[in-house]
C-alpha cells in the first residue's frame, strides 16, 4: 500500500514526464530554448523553468512551467511568451502553458551548460 502526503503519492515524481518520444519534442524545446528570463541570460530551457511538456495524440501541447522565485516581474507575460513560440511550429494543434510552483525550482535544476554560463562551475 502506497503512503499519502496530501493528494501526492509517496514516491510519485513531483514532475510529470514529458513526450521526450513525440517528434514534435525536440522542435518544442527548440523553441523553448529561445525564450530568456530577462534578468537571466540563459534560456529558460536550460534554467529548468521547463517542467513537462507533454503531447497527445492530436498534437495538443501542455507545458508545466515555473519561474525562478514567485515574485518575479514577469510572472504574468512568460507563459504567453512560450505559447507565442510553441503554437506556430508545424504541427502544433495548441498550447496551454502553465505556471507551477511545486516543485519549488532550485539551482540543481539547471543544466550544466546553464551553470557553466551563469559562473556556478
Amino acid at each position: 500500500m502506497t503512503a499519502q502526503t496530501g493528494d501526492k503519492l509517496e514516491g510519485a515524481p513531483l514532475i510529470a514526464p514529458s513526450s521526450t518520444d513525440h517528434p514534435l519534442y525536440d522542435q518544442i524545446v527548440a523553441a523553448c530554448r529561445s525564450v530568456y528570463d530577462p534578468e537571466i541570460p540563459v534560456n529558460i530551457f536550460d534554467l529548468g523553468l521547463i517542467y513537462t511538456i507533454a503531447i497527445d495524440p492530436e498534437n495538443h501541447v501542455d507545458i508545466a512551467m515555473t519561474l525562478t522565485a514567485p515574485g518575479c516581474p514577469v510572472a504574468g507575460e512568460m507563459p504567453g511568451w512560450v505559447a507565442e513560440v510553441v503554437e506556430p511550429l508545424p504541427g502544433v494543434r495548441s498550447v496551454d502553458v502553465q505556471i507551477t510552483w511545486e516543485p519549488p525550482w532550485g539551482m540543481d535544476m539547471m543544466t550544466d551548460e546553464a551553470r557553466l554560463e551563469l559562473g556556478f562551475m
